[in-house]
């Protein structure tokens, strides 16, 4: 995993130096150095573009590094809304969103992520676009209410789903949530409301699309 996401990162560097400056703001606020790959952001900012997604929502926002690929891929036309347990992680996040001139169009919403998909679903939101990078114990169900939440045909990309590669290589020292992503990877691969595929990017992607 790691030599060949070295080479994507080589061949496909992050040209953007604004992210170079959220990740520096993560390591100066004594954040965990858990963001995407460089690989992994020019892919949603792919996805997002391809999709031509507009609504956009996040579970887990960090300092905003992934926040900022998923609008790019929008533009000046899309809005993001962003779940995030942790208000000094949501504010970071925001002052490097709207840094990066998409302070307009994102809102975070703080407090556990449950919650605030139990209020999304109570107020019948829907979107377009969901990513799913946060506490993996509740995979499983922030899938189900990314797919309650769906419009038809919305793209659902989940992060982490290799864990390191330990859910494929025995010979790779588990990780505590190898277990979690076995069994989540195998609920993505045989639900009868998506269509799936894992891409082994940074740590492992899974893109479904709902039917």
């Amino acid at each position: 995993m790691k030599p060949i996401n070295m080479y994507i990162d080589s061949l496909f560097p992050n040209q953007d130096p604004l992210l170079d400056e959220v990740l520096l703001s993560i390591k100066e606020n004594g954040m965990r150095n858990i963001s995407v790959s460089p690989g992994s952001g020019k892919l949603l900012t792919m996805l997002v573009s391809i999709s031509g997604a507009k609504n956009v929502l996040e579970i887990g926002a960090l300092g905003g590094y992934s926040g900022i690929c998923l609008a790019k891929g929008f533009g000046g036309e899309g809005q993001l809304t962003s779940l995030e347990i942790n208000e000094s992680y949501a504010k970071l996040a925001y002052i490097n969103l709207s840094k990066a001139g998409f302070g307009e169009q994102v809102s975070y919403m703080t407090g556990t992520a449950m919650k605030s998909l139990e209020k999304l679903a109570e107020d019948n939101k829907q979107f377009d676009f969901f990513f799913i990078d946060a506490d993996k114990d509740n995979y499983e169900n922030y899938l189900d209410y990314c797919i309650r939440l769906a419009e038809s045909g919305a793209i659902i990309v989940s992060d982490n789903v290799l864990a390191g590669g330990s859910v494929a290589d025995d010979e790779t020292p588990p990780k505590r949530h190898t277990e979690l992503m076995k069994k989540f990877n195998e609920t993505v691969a045989n639900h009868p409301q998506l269509e799936s595929i894992l891409v082994p990017i940074g740590d492992g992607m899974t893109i479904s699309k709902v039917k």
